[in-house]
């Protein structure tokens, strides 16, 4: 499939959640509000996403691996970024500037590059007590960064309730908060 430069490309990448196997509903959202759409998935998450269907749905290959340098990028340059089922784990590693994969490499460069980006957790509340979650929710913020929590937002699962919250999760608040 081919881009032109003035297509809206969305990055979606997804974490090791509940969250991720629903992954294509926000893919369909984005698809249905004209966005030409890519998954990146953590390492985690390929253990839960179906990627052939992904792949079928976007017409992309899902990425969860930096590319070998000197092929090419198989994939459209990105003009908006949502994380989608963003876990603890993720969050605290964008907030410290963490890249050791290709997501968190990805969003810690479209946060340099100013690229618009919704940051859209799937944390229990015992994960969100945590004071270093807390800590990177407001670095995120402070940098300029819908982070998608509380209020209007996801508001966090008690323990192993996660697959309860599923059926309301807000995938459409995240493709709004870069839809502006």
């Amino acid at each position: 499939m081919n881009t032109t430069q003035s297509q809206r490309v969305l990055y979606v990448i997804t974490c090791g959640t509940r969250a991720a196997r629903d992954i294509g509903k926000l893919v369909g959202l984005a698809q249905d509000d004209g966005w030409t759409v890519c998954v990146i998935a953590t390492p985690m998450a390929t253990r839960f996403i179906d990627r052939p269907a992904l792949e079928a749905q976007t017409g992309y290959p899902v990425r969860s691996e930096y590319k070998q340098p000197g092929t090419p990028d198989l994939l459209p340059p990105a003009t908006a970024m949502i994380v989608g089922g963003a876990s603890a784990n993720t969050v605290n590693k964008l907030a410290a500037g963490i890249s050791d994969n290709l997501a968190t490499g990805l969003l810690n460069e479209a946060i340099g590059l100013r690229v618009p980006l919704a940051i859209l957790p799937f944390v229990n509340t015992a994960l969100a007590a945590h004071p270093a979650f807390g800590r990177s929710v407001r670095v995120l913020r402070e940098a300029g960064l819908d982070v998608l929590l509380g209020g209007d937002g996801f508001a966090p699962n008690p323990p192993n309730a996660g697959e309860n919250t599923l059926p309301d999760y807000p995938w459409a608040l995240a493709l709004r908060a870069v839809d502006k």
